[in-house]
């Protein structure tokens, strides 16, 4: 393919998903990372490090508020980019496998909204 497709079709070439065109994948957990978003945004974003079935590595955001993800455990990987994480596009399945399912996150009222 010519150097400058974008330049002279207007279309970019599609890149090829590295899950082999499957919507989900198992992996081993290599190593639990914290990535930093792009600007405006500021916050912790939880990653891992993930070698899948296939044996390529993919970086893979991990949603939700707390883990127990550790090195070598199991993890189902779906496709998924985190917009503010540059290079990360995929997303790690809660309940699948080693991955525990999100804690509910507790909600109280406001103390202006009780009846008193």
């Amino acid at each position: 393919m010519h150097m400058n497709t974008l330049w002279i079709t207007g279309v970019r070439p599609l890149k090829k998903s590295k899950m082999d065109e499957q919507p989900t994948m198992r992996g081993i957990v290599l190593k639990t990372l914290i990535r930093k978003p792009r600007k405006p945004n500021s916050a912790n974003r939880k990653c891992c490090r993930v070698r899948l079935a296939n044996g390529l590595e993919i970086i893979a955001h991990i949603p939700g508020e707390g883990h127990n993800l550790q090195e070598h455990h199991s993890v189902m990987i779906r496709g998924g980019r985190t917009k503010d994480l540059p290079g990360v596009h995929y997303k790690v399945v809660r309940g699948k496998l080693d991955c525990n399912m999100p804690v509910k996150r507790q909600t109280t009222l406001p103390s202006s909204a009780t009846t008193k």
